[in-house]
Order: structure tokens, then C-alpha cells, then sequence
């Protein structure tokens, strides 16, 4: 059964904390967001990367977002206790493009992401040296 609009609103203000994190380059935001045992997995510059969220937080806490951080959320579905988010980020670390899914499910009444998986755009790959 399809959520009234005011779920999808609070969908999309929980994944606005993983938003900030990524803006801000402070993980602290986006844990309160993830589960302690939320997974990780993408492809970054060619490499596998898999398993816990804490790669994630090491990222965005060593890197951090860039001057021309830009990004998007879009609420794709909202079923009852499940929710899947795209992020667009457009300039994440000064020149990678990533589109992000969010799984998220309403854990204690409150919207908690337990996955994360992206998509790192191929034009923002960087080249491998030879």
C-alpha cells in the first residue's frame, strides 16, 4: 500500500542527513541515519567497495564534499516500512559524480538506512596509471 505524501516527506528529510554529511564532510550526521549494521557497496575509481558503512564515514570525513557540491533527493518508493532514495551528487571531493540508493525501513517509527549502493559516473573515473 503506497504512503501518504507526509511519509515521503519524512523519507526524504532522513536521507537529507546523509546529504549534509556528504556537504559537510562530517559523517556524524548521516550516523545518526544508518544502522550500526548497514552495508556499503560501489565502485570508486575502479575498485570494489564493500561491507560496512564505517568506509563510507571514512570517506566523507577525509575527503569532503568540494566547493561545487551540489546534490538531489528523490523519494523513489515509499511501501508502509520500506523506502528506496536516489541521491545525485554532482562534484563530491571536487570532480566525482555518484548517484547514490538509499535502502531505508521505519525501524522504532523512525526512517533508518540499513544499505547504501552507488553508482560512480564513468565520465568521473579517475584514469589508472599504466
Amino acid at each position: 500500500m503506497r504512503n501518504k505524501i507526509s511519509e515521503y516527506d519524512a523519507v526524504a528529510k532522513a536521507a537529507e542527513k546523509f546529504v549534509r554529511s556528504v556537504a559537510e564532510g562530517n559523517s556524524e550526521y548521516a550516523k545518526t541515519l544508518f544502522t550500526d549494521d548497514a552495508v556499503l557497496f560501489g565502485i570508486l575509481n575502479g575498485t570494489v567497495e564493500r561491507g560496512s558503512i564505517q568506509q563510507f564515514y571514512k570517506n566523507v570525513d577525509t575527503v569532503g564534499a568540494g566547493e561545487n557540491f551540489n546534490a538531489r533527493i528523490d523519494v523513489l518508493a515509499v511501501e508502509e516500512t520500506v523506502a528506496v532514495v536516489r541521491v545525485l551528487e554532482e562534484g563530491w571531493g571536487g570532480s566525482i559524480d555518484f548517484t547514490d540508493f538509499l535502502l531505508l525501513l521505519k525501524l522504532g517509527g523512525e526512517w533508518k538506512c540499513v544499505a547504501k549502493a552507488y553508482n560512480q559516473n564513468s565520465n568521473t573515473i579517475a584514469p589508472q596509471n599504466s
